[in-house]
């Protein structure tokens, strides 16, 4: 019966603990050599399991047949370093044996027992130890009990009366980690009592013995976003930050080289833009759009920067723009496009461009180019490309015989929108290139 009381109370303990693993919030990181106030340092403990006078280093007393009894107890420990604290405990029960030749027989009520003890949870005093499932411990501490011994010696049963002692208590056990607030308690404690009649026969003035092996539950108590300190690797930690702080500087060069990079792929692009901007001969065309790259020095030349013919009188004559002249000019508009961030004008629009060159040539007419771009970018930027698409239109119509000085092209950049650009649609509209006849 007392060994179905034990595994009983050992099975309840297991159980509470785990129902309570999904119960458990996250925890919180605490830096290396945080104060003891970034800890949980409280702890309680319930267990239960076998009193006798067997014990693990062989001696015996007098009684040489062992009989088990249950036993129970619950603790509370103060934890003061990641393996050491200070625990209170106390134990209840009874301890009985007899002799294997005879009938003689005792038999110690032990109502209570506390003692304060030492605890060393030698995991943590390992440095490599990261992550604790098993942890062994010792323990040993002072303490005092009450016991009240009877005993039956040749068939004459004597009852002594209840005595209070001091007593030693000593062990080693392991403790099984369920949470980071939950461990199952597995022990063996050997208690030298400082009396030679806990077992009611004090023949001999040996002091007697009697052993405990328990199973129970630990639980960590206090603010569960903090750690328990009983869990807690110093070094560990160090090596985890420093492993955190190097992973961020790798990081970090990796982004330095990443930037890097793209800064030397836009200085590439710069200089090529710069190239393509530059005027060789002077005559303010630049090279990528200069037929006549050899132009002497002040000499007056068209959009293609080849020489101007000789200026003849002006005729001056009433120009009339209709109404399918417009057409022509808002078709060409509609159906202008370029290549996405260039001035290069797309084959799709030559078509339109064909007749707004062919109406220029037949009615002599002039024409403004107006190129606009949305907010997108750098206002350098944006005020080169749209001249850039301007005179690219201007290029292109001159190509077809339109005249060059009745074409002006002008980039205005971002500083004239039509249209939000607060939306994609807004700055749709606000990339474009304005035709005026006149």
């Amino acid at each position: 019966m007392n060994l179905k009381k034990a595994g009983l109370l050992a099975a309840v303990g297991v159980l509470s603990a785990t129902q309570l693993i999904a119960q458990a919030p996250p925890v919180n990181d605490v830096k290396p050599f945080a104060p003891e106030t970034e800890y949980r340092t409280w702890s309680i403990g319930v267990h239960g399991g076998l009193l006798n006078q067997s014990n693990l280093i062989g001696l015996r007393r007098r009684f040489d047949k062992v009989e088990h009894n249950f036993g129970y107890g619950l603790y509370v420990k103060r934890q003061i370093l990641p393996g050491f604290g200070i625990q209170a405990e106390y134990v209840g029960g009874k301890v009985a044996g007899a002799y294997e030749g005879n009938n003689n027989t005792f038999e110690t009520k032990l109502p209570w027992s506390v003692a304060l003890s030492a605890h060393v949870t030698l995991a943590n005093i390992n440095w490599r130890y990261r992550q604790g499932v098993i942890k062994p411990y010792l323990n040993l501490g002072l303490g005092a009990l009450g016991f009240e011994p009877s005993t039956e010696i040749g068939g004459s049963k004597t009852t002594y009366e209840k005595t209070t002692e001091l007593f030693v208590p000593g062990g080693v056990g392991l403790k099984f980690a369920v949470t980071n607030d939950i461990a199952i308690d597995l022990g063996y404690r050997l208690n030298l009592v400082q009396s030679a009649n806990f077992d009611g026969v004090s023949t001999g003035g040996s002091k007697d013995i009697f052993s405990y092996t328990h199973l129970g539950v630990e639980f960590a108590i206090g603010d569960k976003s903090k750690p328990y300190l009983a869990n807690s690797n110093p070094v560990s930690a160090m090596q985890k930050e420093y492993l955190a702080q190097y992973d961020e500087l790798v990081a970090q060069k990796e982004a330095l080289a990443a930037q890097k990079a793209e800064n030397e792929k836009l200085k590439s692009q710069v200089e090529r833009i710069y190239a393509d901007l530059a005027d060789d001969d002077g005559d303010g065309v630049a090279n990528r759009y200069d037929k006549c790259p050899d132009t002497p020095e002040k000499t007056k030349v068209d959009g293609a920067g080849c020489p101007l013919p000789e200026p003849k009188a002006p005729v001056v004559q009433q120009v009339v723009v209709t109404d399918e002249d417009r057409r022509v000019v808002d078709e060409a508009i509609q159906n202008l496009e370029f290549d996405l961030g260039k001035a290069t004008i797309r084959p799709t629009s030559h078509a339109s461009l064909n007749k707004v060159a062919a109406l220029l040539i037949e009615k002599n007419f002039s024409l403004k180019l107006a190129g606009h771009t949305d907010n997108t970018g750098s206002m350098q930027t944006n005020l080169r490309l749209s001249k850039e698409r301007a005179e690219a239109v201007k290029a292109y119509l001159v190509s077809k015989g339109a005249n060059p000085s009745r074409i002006e092209a002008t980039g205005y950049g971002p500083t004239q929108p039509i249209a939000s650009n607060n939306t994609a649609a807004g700055r749709q509209q606000n990339r474009r290139v304005e035709f005026t006849l006149y």
